[in-house]
């Protein structure tokens, strides 16, 4: 399993458990939902911007393009 699905399992593992202590404690469920929805967006974004590949910074991929053409000539 992807690093990604771990984190997002654990997220909503969380969730979970604040949604059920918020319920213990008399919270409206209206309001549950609303937390556990808010907290899911959170933990998308941020499971995404963890996820994501950096992209190669342009100092470093000039060589190599460089290397290419000198070969061919």
């Amino acid at each position: 399993m992807s690093s990604y699905g771990l984190y997002l399992i654990g997220f909503v593992v969380l969730i979970a458990g604040l949604a059920y202590g918020a319920h213990l404690v008399g919270v409206s469920q209206t309001w549950i939902v609303v937390g556990a929805v808010i907290l899911l967006g959170i933990g998308l974004i941020s499971g995404v911007a963890r996820a994501r590949r950096p992209d190669t910074p342009p100092s470093t991929a000039a060589p190599a393009v460089e290397r290419i053409v000198e070969r061919e000539r």
